[in-house]
């Protein structure tokens, strides 16, 4: 079976984003002139410890997957920072970034696009190690069995091809393709949307022993506010390209401080008939923005309930407003924080580790 890896001794974050922003370019007319950005991601920040996991929420074109995409370098990002295990990948050789592949890895949304239908589960997995070992036949399906073992996957279909699996199963042989070479950080990029919902739980599950055993790092990306409530450490609240709010899981789903998040998760279920009784549920009005072309203030002032002058003309910052708590709000004074951002350099007492 794969080791465990001894607890961290750093309180430094495993991974700092700061100030991370994915454009895409917009050409229009006969010539193609270059007239305006899809600002999907602009202007991230955030850290995560060693062994933690952080939950990156919001509805569809909000720029979640291409937040975790920018991040591994999957896309070029437009500006910004991406330091993983103390280097900055955004600004790394294609020779050094091939190098630094090994430590970050990838399990994509949907199991049945990403596994090549013409390879074997083996080869699939063993894909990463021939591209990045020199290890010998025997030792690479020796590994193969092991990682199989590891993702509950009987080494008896190591011959069969993705077509003959069902979903959750593609979904462990992607879980396993990551784990090949030992990463320390994955991004899960909605890893059970595609599932069905009996087999969701045991997924996320699987990466949750898996994290526990190997002191993994996640960043777990999904519109499913349930899901993330039972697997993360800490979640991010996205909203057109930006972080409305960072919050430890506990906090934000007693206690939303943005508009943004109030509203997403009073759409959660809550299986306790007392406290369902007592929610309101908040209903918002109006389209989000196209993010070619966002409102010149916050970017959710054409929605907000709670709305004022300054939101249509001033962006807020990302301040921390409590213990740990990070808010891009108007509600909230920037003087509560001295000027702290979202970055992992604004406070120290939340790199001391997690605990689940």
């Amino acid at each position: 079976m794969l080791d465990a890896r001894p607890a961290p001794v750093t309180t430094a974050p495993l991974i700092q984003v700061e100030d991370l922003k994915m454009h895409f370019p917009i050409y229009s007319g006969i010539l193609r002139r270059h007239t305006g950005d899809v600002k999907a991601v602009d202007g991230v920040s955030f850290f995560i410890n060693a062994g933690e996991t952080l939950g990156l929420v919001g509805e569809s074109g909000c720029g979640k997957s291409t937040v975790g995409r920018a991040l591994l370098r999957l896309y070029e990002p437009t500006a910004g920072r991406v330091i993983i295990d103390g280097e900055d990948v955004a600004r790394l050789s294609p020779e050094a970034l091939r190098k630094k592949r090994p430590t970050m890895q990838m399990v994509f949304q949907d199991p049945q696009a990403s596994l090549n239908p013409r390879m074997t589960l083996s080869r699939i997995i063993g894909e990463p190690l021939d591209e990045h070992t020199d290890w010998t036949d025997k030792k690479k399906q020796d590994w193969i069995y092991e990682l199989m073992d590891s993702v509950g996957l009987n080494r008896r279909f190591a011959n069969r091809f993705p077509h003959e699996f069902s979903g959750g199963q593609r979904q462990r042989i992607g879980i396993a393709r990551a784990l090949a070479l030992n990463p320390k950080f994955i991004v899960c990029d909605e890893p059970i949307a595609a599932l069905d919902v009996s087999i969701q739980a045991q997924v996320v599950n699987l990466l949750e022993d898996l994290q526990d055993r190997l002191g993994l790092t996640y960043l777990f990306i999904s519109h499913d506010l349930s899901m993330v409530r039972h697997i993360a450490d800490r979640v991010a609240v996205m909203y057109l390209g930006k972080i409305a709010e960072l919050s430890p899981r506990d906090d934000l789903y007693a206690r939303p401080l943005h508009p943004y998040a109030e509203a997403l998760l009073s759409a959660v279920n809550e299986p306790d008939p007392v406290i369902a009784a007592k929610r309101r549920r908040i209903i918002l009005k109006g389209d989000v923005p196209s993010p070619a072309n966002p409102p010149l203030g916050c970017n959710f002032c054409t929605r907000c309930p709670r709305v004022m002058d300054i939101c249509r003309a001033v962006k807020p910052d990302l301040i921390e407003v409590e213990a740990g708590r990070f808010v891009a709000c108007h509600l909230y004074p920037t003087t509560a924080a001295a000027g702290s951002t979202g970055a992992p350099e604004a406070t120290e007492r939340n790199q001391q580790g997690v605990t689940r």
